[in-house]
């Protein structure tokens, strides 16, 4: 199956997962394939970002202009640099999911990816809200990355 558009969706909740979201990211892209980057932002979240960046509210900067400088997202382009692998950078305002399937649909991707919380003291994978409705309501396959566990020892079971 051909992995010619990834959609990488990062928010802040990523921090800790930069690394496994672009490593997956790069490793499924076809060769000539993109991977575009897209960085949803509640609107609090956008207007922290604003001021901290010295942003005229009334200027013509775009979603796009402010993901570009968000730190997370030149994290993530820096490491898909590395990889060489071709890549843009998109911004979104607005509901997470909402935007993550909007713009997988208008991008007509073949895959998103997108990350999710930390296993559960079962070791099950927790969805959030977010990526759950990304997973049941995308029209294309959907990765789902959750960040390494810093601890590796698995939980002694009872017997």
């Amino acid at each position: 199956m051909s992995m010619n558009t990834v959609l990488l969706a990062i928010g802040s909740e990523d921090e800790s997962r930069l690394e496994e979201l672009a490593e997956t990211a790069a490793s499924v892209v076809d060769p000539n394939g993109r991977i575009v980057l897209l960085h949803v932002f509640d609107r609090q979240r956008y207007d922290t970002i604003e001021t901290q960046l010295n942003i005229d509210p009334d200027s013509e900067v775009t979603p796009d202009d402010v993901s570009q400088r968000s730190r997370i997202v030149t994290d993530v382009a820096e490491r898909l640099e590395r990889a060489g692998v071709d890549y843009e950078i998109r911004g979104a305002l607005g509901e997470t999911a909402d935007s993550i399937l909007g713009e997988a649909e208008t991008l007509d991707a073949d895959l998103v990816v997108v990350g999710g919380r930390t296993r559960s003291a079962a070791g099950k994978a927790l969805f959030g809200s977010t990526s759950q409705r990304v997973l049941l309501e995308a029209d294309c396959p959907v990765t789902f990355v959750k960040e390494r566990s810093e601890e590796r020892t698995e939980a002694a079971v009872p017997a």
